[in-house]
């Protein structure tokens, strides 16, 4: 795409004549745009990092030319409004084509799956869309979001732009000599060839279709671990896509545009820049002519005193004649060559929950499901080879399988890496595991997890003597009782033991059978544990003065339940012996 070197001076007081002036020198000059001042562009911060763009030696367009037309000074809506406002409200220039818009959400919302703490706004796709391609022509595009044309940039053959010779064969831009920028994003078939994306499910990655090319520009653009929610960060995203600070501002105009309020309009009915123009490559440089035609000489320097010339320097010894030698140079240090960038298929790009259900198990137990993650590059692709560290924090006494409670795993060729099994520890309650990869800005995953008390899931009496006292008394009989879990015995459950009026323990009693506290008062309620074996032998028990048949109910964490019938009654007496009355 041809760029419009045609700048909006946005002073009121400035003249037509100047501005019409300002125009044609910036146009016939083709010079770089100044250094982003701070303070300038409407308060644009100043590009973190130069030109240089970040962590990539070139740029997605190749510095290809753009359009400089800047938003209207009127915004589309106010701040906080909706950014789905229908197709008639707003003005014209806030209008984007449906099947672009649509891309530039779908992007966004894939990118933040795979990578969310890039933090990538659709609203920052939709700026460069406008400044590379006017929007693909205004929405130019057919029912899959193809380009009904092909867009293309001029040939960068180093007239005016940057010389870059063909990488693709043709392939993408149609010139096998030179390369050319591609598409409604505008990527050169270098970058195209690292970085294409195939978003719309068409099984081909074209840099023609809005859907691929909106996603590979938001994965390059969050390349290096950027945060696009921090000033710096998004301004080396920008300058990566094209090394110039005229071009951050021109984007960053869009940008905070489209924040303030958008809404669809049907493809092919955007608003299309103005036209563009190819720029005329500067001229080599040649000497000013002078009056008639003539190229003058090059000036001779001034000499150092008026009337004479410059002196000859002293000789370095009195009276020898000999001037002084001139100093070897010293050979330049050699510039050590510059450190490979890595690939994105090299980078680290997202950590993501890889199939990790609910994690939960009893005290003492072990957890049926294990911490996954799985890593992903810089495409978005499962990245292997990748150190990733689980830690468990707090306080339940869970560690991994080999007692520890940090231990790293390297990812598998699918991205996946798997921690060891947790074995609970006693205590009940909460903890987190975290899995965390990268160095320069590591991603994290924290999962929570419980520790639950032990179940049995059945509770027995052992023995079946009846349990009988006498009011006032002491039961002689112990209480002793086994829970089981699935058949297993279940030691250190919870048992809690309820003097009951019913059968079902719905009814707490407040008579008959008690235990006894520390201090010796009647206690109907007691809390207690089984022990290794899964056995309980309740404390003693005793009766009050009312006699009758009375229920003790105990029950379980896992829903063991058992009802013990307890007895009260007065001893039997037993009758005098008869005694023979002797005959008279």
């Amino acid at each position: 795409m041809a760029a419009h070197i045609r700048r909006r001076l946005r002073k009121g007081a400035t003249t037509t004549a100047v501005a019409a002036a300002a125009v044609a020198a910036l146009a016939a000059s083709q010079a770089p745009a100044a250094p982003l001042a701070e303070g300038a562009a409407g308060g644009d911060q100043q590009a973190a990092g130069g030109e240089s763009g970040g962590p990539e030696d070139g740029a997605a367009t190749g510095n290809s030319p753009y359009y400089t037309d800047l938003p209207p000074l009127v915004t589309p809506d106010r701040p906080g409004s909706s950014s789905n406002l229908p197709a008639a409200t707003g003005s014209a220039e806030a209008g984007i084509p449906a099947s672009v818009l649509a891309a530039y959400k779908q992007a966004e919302r894939t990118v933040g799956t795979t990578d969310p703490a890039c933090r990538l706004p659709w609203q920052l796709l939709a700026a460069i869309g406008k400044v590379e391609s006017g929007q693909a022509r205004g929405g130019q595009v057919d029912a899959n979001g193809t380009t009904l044309t092909p867009i293309l940039g001029p040939a960068l053959n180093g007239q005016g732009f940057a010389l870059i010779k063909d990488t693709d064969g043709g392939a993408y831009d149609s010139d096998a000599v030179h390369d050319r920028a591609v598409g409604p994003m505008q990527f050169i078939p270098s970058t195209w060839a690292t970085w294409g994306q195939d978003a719309n499910g068409d099984g081909r990655k074209d840099p023609n279709n809005i859907y691929d090319a909106a996603l590979a520009a938001g994965r390059y653009l969050c390349a290096g671990g950027r945060n696009l929610a921090v000033a710096a960060d998004l301004d080396r995203a920008v300058l990566s896509y094209n090394q110039s600070t005229e071009y951050l501002r021109t984007v960053r105009s869009w940008f905070a545009y489209y924040q303030r309020g958008t809404h669809e309009v049907p493809d092919g009915s955007g608003v299309l820049p103005t036209a563009p123009s190819t720029p005329t490559p500067s001229p080599t440089p040649t000497p000013s002519p002078t009056p008639g035609g003539t190229t003058g000489p090059t000036p001779s320097p001034s000499p150092s005193k008026p009337g004479g010339t410059k002196p000859s320097p002293s000789p370095s010894k009195p009276g020898d004649g000999s001037t002084s030698p001139t100093p070897t140079p010293t050979p330049p240090r050699p510039t050590p060559p510059p450190k490979p960038t890595p690939s994105p298929a090299e980078t680290f790009g997202s950590l993501e929950n890889a199939g990790t259900g609910p994690l939960s198990a009893t005290a003492g137990g072990t957890f049926e499901e294990r911490v996954s993650v799985r890593a992903r590059n810089a495409l978005g692709a499962p990245m292997a080879q990748l150190p990733v560290t689980f830690t468990i924090t707090g306080t339940t006494g869970t560690l991994f399988d080999g007692g520890k409670k940090k231990v790293t795993v390297i990812s598998k060729a699918d991205g996946t890496a798997t921690a060891p099994v947790l074995k609970a520890g006693e205590k009940t309650g909460e903890f987190t595991v975290t899995a965390t990869a990268g160095t320069n800005r590591p991603r994290t995953l924290t999962y929570e997890a419980s520790v639950t008390a032990r179940q049995a899931d059945k509770i027995v009496r052992v023995g079946d003597k009846a349990l009988v006292a006498a009011p006032g008394e002491k039961f002689a009989d112990a209480v002793t009782v086994k829970a089981t879990h699935k058949g297993i015995a279940a030691p250190g459950v919870a048992v809690t033991a309820t003097m009951v009026k019913d059968s079902l323990g719905l009814i707490d009693n407040d008579k008959g059978p008690y235990f006894k506290d520390a201090d010796g008062k009647p206690l109907r309620t007691l809390d207690l544990t089984t022990g290794a074996d899964g056995l309980l032998q309740l404390p003693e028990i005793f009766a009050d003065e009312n006699p009758g048949t009375y229920k003790l109910r105990l029950t379980t964490e896992g829903g063991g339940s058992v009802v013990i019938e307890l007895t009260v009654q007065a001893p039997e007496e037993t009758a005098p012996e008869e005694t023979e009355t002797p005959e008279a």
